[in-house]
């Protein structure tokens, strides 16, 4: 495979020559150190085993869960000092990110090849994908919020509705588990400043959990050629809240991000406000011994403004998208024998106001999903099967499955199978924005998978998953002659190939992990491999405790991949960019006291590379963070 061409080893191991180098420094000054103070750096064996609730509704075990799953977890965010959660999905193997310039600029999500509207991105639970774009911000969601990641690949619109073709990222946000405050300050490349606190309270009667992050960075030109910067401002913040009230649990969730971004339009410099936010309250009570109800209720808002008149629109009016969303769950979890049961229903109520480039539309919204699930083990035997139903005030009634088998052929190795299927409809833009089309039809997906799980000891364990994604009605924006300007379009079919493997060894002193994909999103019907997807990619940490030293190194390459430039008269014109391997190195020092240092070099040697074609990206970077816990 590419990964393992010669030139990308040599890279590789000149920076794994200087970690060891580093690492046995570090050793040398850290003998004769307390084991109470290698015990500030933390320990990662006690992390192995996550509970997550995205992949089947309910609170499981990872290592139970029949589909590919990935959890990023809190240290990782520490570790990373990313500025948005879409850095650290693209550090996965099988999603590929293309972002539209630096900080602040939006962020597509290619999961196993599928298109950019076919995850579904939730925060604690409530979607925030919008109604107009179709791309949910992740350029806005601070990571300091997030507490961790959940990552579900595969179909899931039978429990979670329309959309999840692809699969399903869920961001949870901070949840207390003891009484203290942290504060950081940071800074690195574009000027880029960055300042947040948060305080976790716990009591007898329950928790509250508060977090604010304010970043501010210069950016870069967005495009080849240019020289203007283009800056970035976010303050965010969240909240969580928790008590118990006669034996029901109540909870509630805040998050919100706005700021300003500026962008290019056609060359014009041009800035936009925005304002995400969610807003949520649940109640979780058992109704009998075997009986467990919950009802949450939501609120979602993504506004989009910009701040001077479009000098291409028709309009004198500022452009703007904006997605107002009313959500509420219902789900019922009911214990029968072997079986653990989960019905409930997701009615959703949805508002779309845009004016685009002199394209204006005003349109609401709604669909109800009525969903069924069966999960059961017996002796060697696991399987998971939900059915869904959903109805779209557009486009009617659709049926989605999801069928998941597990057999465990000895004890730490299971093998899987497992098919599905999904359905999209159509958003706001793509029926009557720019290039519109209210004729189109939903999209729709069968997915097959197999795969295995082998724990190979405490310590290790590795995954391996292949599967078939056929996508019929696939929208996309083309050219005819009749409009020769461009319109959404069902092109017919597409289908994605793919196959990952993942190795994990943890212990208390030593992390790593390694996953490699392979994928082939093609056009069914004219052959060509859809554009900004790459054929393969893979991405690898290690990391190591020294005393009160941590040490990282990561890494991500990725193939090549196709995209779609235009020539002087418009027409498209298809190119390929060129793959790339990206080296970054971490380092986290607990001072004592309370202290610690952080520091990162992102993209260590300096490569050149694109996402989207005449798209800066950045070079090497420096950037650090000093960390204060008041617990």
């Amino acid at each position: 495979m590419p990964f393992f061409r010669p030139r990308h080893l040599s890279a590789s191991s000149v920076f794994f020559a200087l970690f060891a180098a580093l690492t046995a420094a570090i050793a040398a000054e850290t003998v004769g150190v307390p084991k109470s103070d290698e015990a500030d750096a933390g320990s990662w064996a006690n992390r192995q085993e996550y509970v997550i609730v995205t992949a089947t509704r309910e609170p499981e075990s990872v290592a139970n869960i029949l589909v590919p799953v990935t959890v990023i977890d809190r240290d990782d965010i520490d570790r990373s000092l990313a500025i948005d959660v879409a850095q650290l999905l693209g550090q996965q193997a099988g999603i590929d990110i293309t972002p539209y310039g630096g900080p602040g600029q939006t962020v597509s999500v290619f999961m196993r090849g599928t298109n950019s509207n076919h995850t579904v991105f939730l925060v604690d639970g409530i979607r925030i994908d919008p109604g107009t774009i179709g791309v949910a911000a992740l350029q806005n969601v601070a990571p300091e919020l997030v507490d961790h990641v959940e990552i579900v690949k595969g179909p899931r619109s039978a429990i979670y509705g329309t959309d999840a073709i692809g699969g399903i990222v869920n961001i949870i946000t901070r949840t207390p588990q003891s009484t203290g405050a942290t504060t950081l300050a940071g800074y690195g490349k574009f000027n880029t400043r960055e300042a947040s606190g948060n305080l976790d309270l716990v009591g007898s009667n329950g928790s509250l959990s508060m977090t604010a992050r304010w970043l501010q960075s210069d950016g870069f030109p967005i495009f080849a050629g240019d020289t203007l910067d283009r800056g970035y401002r976010n303050l965010s913040e969240a909240l969580t809240a928790r008590t118990t009230v006669a034996g029901v649990t109540l909870t509630a969730h805040a998050w919100n991000a706005s700021g300003n971004t500026q962008y290019s339009n056609f060359g014009t410099p041009a800035d936009e406000n925005f304002h995400d936010s969610i807003a949520a309250v649940e109640a979780a009570g058992n109704v009998t011994t075997s009986w467990k109800t919950l009802v949450r209720i939501g609120r979602m808002q993504d506004d989009l403004r910009q701040t001077a008149d479009d000098p291409y629109a028709a309009s004198p009016i500022p452009d703007y998208e904006t997605t107002n969303r009313t959500t509420v769950d219902w789900q019922n979890s009911i214990t029968a024998g072997a079986h653990g049961i989960t019905v409930g229903g997701i009615w959703m109520d949805e508002k779309t106001r845009s004016l685009d480039y002199g394209t204006q539309f005003d349109v609401a919204t709604h669909s109800t999903t009525a969903y069924l699930q069966d999960r059961a083990t017996y002796g060697r035997h696991h399987y998971a099967v939900a059915v869904g139903s959903i109805h779209h005030s557009a486009f009617g009634s659709h049926q989605t499955f999801n069928i998941d088998y597990g057999f465990e052929a000895s004890p730490g190795l299971v093998w899987t199978a497992s098919a599905g299927s999904a359905f999209r409809a159509p958003d706001s833009t793509d029926r009557f924005g720019y290039g519109g089309n209210p004729y189109l039809l939903p999209e729709s997906s069968r997915n097959f998978e197999v795969g295995l799980k082998r724990r190979i000891s405490a310590a290790e364990e590795i995954s391996i998953s292949a599967y078939e994604n056929r996508i019929d009605n696939l929208i996309v924006f083309t050219y005819t002659a009749d409009n020769p300007y461009g319109i959404n379009a069902n092109i017919g079919h597409a289908r994605v190939r793919g196959a990952e493997a993942n190795w994990a060894y943890t212990t208390d002193a030593w992390r790593a992990h390694v996953s490699v994909a392979h994928q082939e999103p093609v056009d069914r019907d004219s052959g060509a491999s859809l554009i900004r997807r790459s054929r393969w990619n893979a991405g690898g940490s290690l990391e190591r405790v020294i005393g009160r030293h941590e040490l990282g190194l990561d890494l991500r390459t990725s193939g090549a991949r196709p995209d779609t430039v235009y020539d002087a008269d418009f027409n498209p014109v298809r190119v390929t960019l060129g793959g790339f391997t990206l080296l970054s190195a971490t380092w986290k020092w607990s001072v004592g006291g309370g202290f610690t240092i952080q520091a990162k070099v992102d993209n260590l040697l300096d490569k050149h590379y694109e996402y989207i074609s005449g798209y800066n990206t950045p070079r090497r970077g420096v950037y650090g963070a000093v960390r204060y816990d008041f617990r």
